[in-house]
């Protein structure tokens, strides 16, 4: 499960995500990611989710939210803590399997990092 401290709350940081930071898109979600040096928190990065009608009905987006989360939470170690990202899932999400979804969020992640920050240099 992602701790508290790891999880994005506040409307206001999912639109600065989503608006300044850089996305790469893979099959089953689509990765924003936000280097913000000026938002360190002590825990470390934050995720948030998104997880719309389209994945489907409430059953299976809350199952995609919680396989996410799960995602999200063994990554912890392996990212900035100055990072913030936000991850939009795709309606591929509610069918994929959890390698896919590792496999989906590192690679997106990696790629949306690097690009975020190319626009922060």
């Amino acid at each position: 499960m992602l701790p508290r401290a790891h999880r994005l709350h506040r409307s206001a940081d999912f639109a600065t995500v989503v608006r300044q930071g850089a996305r790469k898109g893979r099959r089953t979600m689509v990765v924003h990611a936000h280097v913000d040096s000026s938002d360190v928190r002590v825990g470390g990065p934050r995720f948030g989710l998104v997880v719309s009608k389209a994945v489907g009905d409430s059953v299976t987006r809350h199952r995609v939210s919680r396989r996410l989360r799960h995602v999200a939470a063994e990554m912890l170690g392996d990212v900035r803590p100055d990072l913030l990202v936000v991850i939009r899932a795709n309606p591929a999400s509610a069918t994929a399997t959890h390698s896919d979804l590792v496999r989906d969020m590192r690679t997106g992640l990696a790629s949306a990092v690097a690009r975020a920050l190319e626009v922060r240099a």
